[in-house]
């Protein structure tokens, strides 16, 4: 190919490098040029023009574009047409893309002229979903070297098309145990498997024992996939859920994954059925280790331990919460609490935190208890913003106002947890009209937090508040919207959860109203 500007009168069947103005008409790049075309150009005043001209052997961009994307384009895929250099390869169905990466990368090493881009392999793709294309980067190449990459690029890719699957959905239980929960998981669940290709859904339920699941298990035989969602994270291979399945006649494959969120999952079988034992953040929507286990095996390809062990680079979630990015703690560093005193109290009436109880105001019971805890805190002001202060100042702790407060729960969060030092590990974030929570309480929910740990105080197998995150969920809590708080994001991350047992109720209760505010008068004083 020749390249490079030339007279106008020998340009006539070339294509045009660069776009060019005319008067007031615009040649496009690649354009070949006709008679009208250097008749305008002349009349503009122009002499020559930058130039492709093709010489014998070679291909047109879009030949060699169509040629290298039809050989890559495999069962399941199809080459679209084409233009400016680029044909794109999409996927006729919906399903998983296999992709050859040592092929992909002797087509893209023919010649810097010819490139070819994929999704990863294994990429999940929706019918007519671009999943790869060919550009081809100047006007013209050798047609040699493009049967060449095309030689190379035949197999290369193909889609593994999504089946049909009856899927057996087991939730085991704790006394405690949240309906909502598992109404909420229950939905999560069969929402995934619907997006995959969902022919019939059972869900049951069973105590969280291995002779309640290995017999729920027993009932599972017209199922082709079974997925168990656990009362607690499995922790082990001789806790209950590889327990059980072991009982029911099945073989755990893989404990564990190398991805993030993701990383407790449980790949097993029962006879030719696999059985998943999912980790707790397949409670929430977000993508996780357990969707790449369950498009596989929803797209009919089989999945060993040593494929989830092959799964490690890249299994870093990018959706995953990051550490901010300012210095960061080391293990063990300080646990300090967030206390939120910004909302408006419109249930009670009056600033409920202002309200006397005992001689002094509620959040002042708050704030005495972190004070003997030995626990820095930063104070959330709004409503009522200098009293609040003055409260706070008066304990020595640090004011942090929520410009955003009337928003909701969420803006108070996200201004606390913005406040937090440098060398916290973890927040405990505690409501500002729980009067009834101690020192004790406080203590010992600091004492079980982490950096990468979610402590929670349970009395009764009834999970409550304060709770503890650690700096590896901060970006997450100062991400909410609306009128919520940290607990929208305990499903997501249920197996960070460390529960702590404590011995009253008062985790549980709070003065929201002029009725909660004379039980506690009643109980406190």
């Amino acid at each position: 190919m020749k390249f490079g500007p030339v007279p106008l009168d020998g340009a006539e069947g070339a294509y045009l490098a660069h776009a060019v103005h005319v008067g007031a008409r615009r040649i496009a790049k690649g354009k070949r040029l006709d008679a009208a075309d250097i008749a305008d150009a002349r009349a503009a005043g122009l002499n020559e023009l930058v130039v492709a001209a093709l010489e014998s052997g070679d291909l047109h961009e879009d030949a060699a574009a169509a040629m290298i994307a039809s050989a890559a384009a495999g069962p399941g895929l199809a080459a679209r047409p084409p233009a400016h250099g680029r044909a794109d390869i999409v996927a006729d169905a919906a399903g998983l893309l296999l992709a050859d990466i040592a092929a992909v990368d002797a087509v893209n090493t023919h010649d810097e002229a010819v490139t070819l881009g994929t999704l990863a392999p294994f990429a999940p793709a929706a019918k007519g979903e671009i999943v790869a294309t060919v550009k081809i980067i100047p006007f013209a190449v050798p047609e040699a070297l493009v049967r060449s990459a095309a030689d190379s690029a035949k197999g290369v890719l193909r889609l593994a098309r999504f089946g049909t699957l009856r899927a057996a959905f087991i939730q085991t239980t704790l006394p405690g145990t949240p309906a909502k929960l598992l109404a909420k998981t229950a939905e999560v669940t069969e929402a995934r498997c619907a997006a995959l290709g969902l022919a019939a859904w059972r869900e049951m339920r069973c105590a969280h024992t291995a002779d309640g699941l290995a017999g729920a298990l027993a009932e599972t035989a017209d199922a082709d996939i079974v997925l168990i969602s656990g009362a607690s994270a499995i922790s082990d291979r001789r806790d209950v859920i590889p327990a059980a399945i072991e009982q029911a006649g099945g073989d755990v494959l893989r404990l564990g994954m190398p991805v993030d969120p993701g990383n407790l999952l449980c790949l097993a079988r029962i006879g030719a059925r696999p059985v998943i034992g999912l980790p707790g953040c397949a409670r929430s929507p977000r993508r996780n280790g357990f969707d790449w286990v369950l498009e596989r095996l929803w797209a009919g390809l089989d999945v060993t331990g040593t494929d989830i062990a092959r799964m490690g680079a890249g299994g870093l979630l990018a959706d995953v919460p990051r550490p901010e990015p300012r210095p960061k703690p080391e293990a063990g560093g300080t646990v300090g609490a967030v206390v939120l005193a910004a909302g408006r109290s419109v249930r009670m009436g009056a600033n409920k935190l202002l309200a006397d109880l005992g001689g002094k105001p509620v959040l002042a019971h708050v704030l005495g208890a972190l004070q003997s805890a030995g626990l820095p805190a930063i104070v959330v002001t709004g409503n009522a913003e200098a009293e609040i202060a003055e409260i706070a100042d008066r304990f020595g702790f640090q004011a942090a106002h929520a410009p955003r407060y009337a928003e909701g729960l969420s803006r108070s969060l996200a201004a606390g947890i913005a406040a937090v030092p440098d060398d916290w590990s973890a927040a405990l974030v505690l409501l500002g009209d729980m009067p009834g929570v101690t020192a004790d309480h406080i203590g010992s929910i600091a004492a079980a937090a982490g950096a990468r740990r979610i402590a929670v105080p349970v009395h009764d197998g009834k999970r409550g508040n304060p709770v503890a995150w650690g700096r590896r969920y901060f970006a997450r809590l100062r991400g909410l919207e609306g009128d919520v708080g940290g607990k929208a994001l305990l499903a997501e991350f249920a197996d960070d959860i460390v529960e702590v047992p404590v011995a009253s109720d008062a985790i549980f209760m709070d003065v929201d109203t002029p009725e909660a505010l004379a039980a506690a008068r009643a109980r406190y004083e």
